[in-house]
């Protein structure tokens, strides 16, 4: 994921609460890069950006924990062409994103780095910042 500048950007700062991301609601997983960082492409052009351990939790196989690096597992491709029925941060600065199939992505905050970001085409961004923080740009509809 690139820095983020959040003074020089003009970002808004929020205070920690939780919120429904809508921009995810309805798509399907189209695409899961693996690496250093993972990031998940959505139909629609919606991407979300990891840096830390996702926990995965899929009906019939409990919860995996997946780590970006050098040798990631692949368990996330098992959600390719899922639906997303829910996107959600928590007060904590967690994201949860949940699937039709009943499968759900949990990426919890990090101490020290930027753990995950959703982007849209419309130029929404929100960022969780070290330690929980969330940081948005752009004026994207959320309930």
């Amino acid at each position: 994921m690139l820095p983020v500048m959040v003074t020089d950007m003009g970002a808004g700062r929020r205070p920690r609460q939780g919120r429904s991301l809508e921009l995810l609601a309805g798509r399907r997983l189209e695409f899961v890069r693996l690496g250093h960082h993972f990031v998940l492409s959505f139909t629609g052009g919606g991407q979300v950006l990891v840096e830390t351990a996702v926990q995965l939790a899929a009906p019939g196989a409990g919860r995996i924990i997946v780590e970006p690096g050098e040798h990631p597992s692949d368990d996330l491709a098992t959600l390719l062409g899922d639906e997303v029925r829910a996107a959600r941060t928590g007060e904590a600065g967690e994201l949860t994103i949940s699937f039709t199939s009943g499968a759900e992505l949990l990426i919890c905050p990090h101490a020290d780095v930027e753990s995950w970001a959703v982007t849209s085409p419309d130029g929404f961004l929100i960022v969780c910042l070290a330690g929980g923080e969330m940081a948005t740009w752009g004026d994207h509809q959320e309930r």
